[in-house]
C-alpha cells in the first residue's frame, strides 16, 4: 500500500495543465447550471452533483486512454463531460429530450456513450463493478490490451458486488483499474459509522492487488496517481485499486437536507477546493494569469449557455419508437 502527496511543483507542461483546470470548469459550470435548472423544474428525477469532486474525474480520465472503457456510477456527469460527451448530449439527455446521448430514456443517473467506450452511469451502488469485471474479462479472452476503469464511491466497499468484483478480477489477473471516490460520507452516513475497518486500501490488499491512495482535491496528484496504475494493468500485471480521498460540497443529491455534517467541516474543505487551489498553483508558477483565468471561464459559460439552448430546442420522443429497445429484436411488444 501506497500513498500519493501532492507535489510541491507541478511536472506537467502549460498546455496539460490548462487543460485540466478547464475540464474542472467545465464540470463545475455545468454542475451549479444543472442545480438551477433543478429547480426550475427543466432537470427532474434525480440529481447528484459533483461539486467539489472536479479533480477525481478530470486527473483520473486524463491519465487514461480513448480506448479503455469506463464505468461510471450515478454522480457521473463529469466523467461522461471529459470522456468527450458533448455537453450538448449531456444537458439534453438530463432534459429527458430525445438528442441526448440515450435519447432521453437515461436521464441524469443512466448517461451511456457506447462510441466513447463510456458504459454508464450505473443507480445502483456498486453496480457497475461487475460490469467493469465482465468489460476487463471479455478484453482478455480477445487480448485487447485495455483497461476498464471502474469508478465508486466507498459506500460501494459495504457491498457484496466490490468484493466478488475485486476477487475475481485479482484471481483472473484482469485489466481492471478499481477507482474508489472516497467523499466519507456514502449517501449520508460516515465512513467510520458503517465500516470495522476504514482504510479502503487495506481492504483492496487483501485482495492480492496493489493499493494506494491519492489526494482527490489536487488534479495532478490524481493524474499522476491514476496514470502510474493504469500502467501496472496495462502492462498485463493484473487489477489496482487506486483511493482518491475527495469531498463533495453539496448534498449528496437534490433530496437530501444534509443534516449529517458539520457546516464548519463543510466550508474547511472549501478551502481546498481543486479549481481555486489548483489556479492558484498556476498563478505562482507563472502559467495562468487572472485574466487568462477570466478568459477560460468566459469561453466556459458559452457552452453551458449552448448546451441550455440545444436542449431546451430539442424535441421528445415520438410516441411511435416508445416501444423500440425495449424487448430483443424482433420480439413481439
Amino acid at each position: 500500500m501506497t500513498g500519493n502527496a501532492a507535489a510541491m511543483e507541478i511536472a506537467h507542461d502549460r498546455d496539460t495543465c490548462l487543460s485540466l483546470l478547464t475540464d474542472m470548469l467545465r464540470i463545475r459550470r455545468l454542475e451549479e447550471k444543472s442545480a438551477e435548472l433543478y429547480g426550475a423544474g427543466k432537470i427532474r428525477g434525480f440529481l447528484h452533483l459533483y461539486i467539489g469532486e472536479e479533480a477525481v474525474a478530470v486527473g483520473a480520465l486524463h491519465a487514461l486512454e480513448a480506448q479503455d472503457n469506463i464505468v461510471a456510477t450515478y454522480r457521473e456527469h463529469g466523467h461522461a463531460l471529459v470522456r468527450g460527451i458533448p455537453m450538448n448530449a449531456i444537458m439534453a439527455e438530463m432534459f429527458g429530450k430525445w438528442d441526448g446521448c440515450c435519447h432521453g430514456r437515461g436521464g441524469s443517473m443512466h448517461l451511456f456513450d457506447r462510441a466513447h467506450r463510456f458504459y454508464g452511469g450505473n443507480a445502483i451502488v456498486a453496480g457497475g463493478l461487475p460490469l467493469a469485471v465482465g468489460l476487463a474479462l471479455a478484453d482478455s479472452m480477445q487480448g485487447e490490451r485495455r483497461v476498464s476503469a471502474c469508478f465508486f464511491g466507498e459506500g460501494a466497499v459495504a457491498e457484496g458486488a466490490f468484493h466478488e468484483a475485486m476477487n475475481l478480477a485479482a484471481l483472473w489477473r484482469l485489466p481492471v483499474l478499481f477507482l474508489c471516490e472516497n467523499n466519507f460520507y456514502a449517501m449520508g452516513t460516515a465512513l467510520a459509522r458503517s465500516e470495522s475497518q476504514t482504510d479502503l486500501c487495506v481492504k483492496a490488499a487483501s485482495y492480492a492487488m496493489p493499493a494506494s491512495w491519492a489526494d482527490g482535491m489536487d488534479v495532478i496528484a490524481v493524474l499522476d496517481a491514476v496514470a502510474a496504475a493504469a500502467q501496472q494493468v496495462r502492462a498485463g500485471n493484473g487489477p489496482c485499486f487506486v483511493e482518491l480521498r475527495t469531498y463533495r460540497f453539496r448534498a449528496h443529491s437534490m433530496f437530501d437536507p444534509d443534516l449529517y455534517r458539520d457546516k464548519a467541516e463543510i466550508e474547511a474543505w472549501k478551502q481546498r477546493g481543486p479549481i481555486h487551489t489548483f489556479s492558484a498553483r498556476l498563478k505562482e508558477e507563472g502559467m495562468l494569469s487572472e485574466a487568462q483565468f477570466l478568459e477560460i471561464d468566459a469561453r466556459v459559460g458559452q457552452e453551458v449557455a449552448a448546451a441550455v439552448a440545444f436542449a431546451d430546442a430539442s424535441r421528445w420522443e415520438a410516441v411511435e419508437t416508445l416501444t423500440t429497445d425495449v424487448g430483443a429484436a424482433g420480439a413481439q411488444p
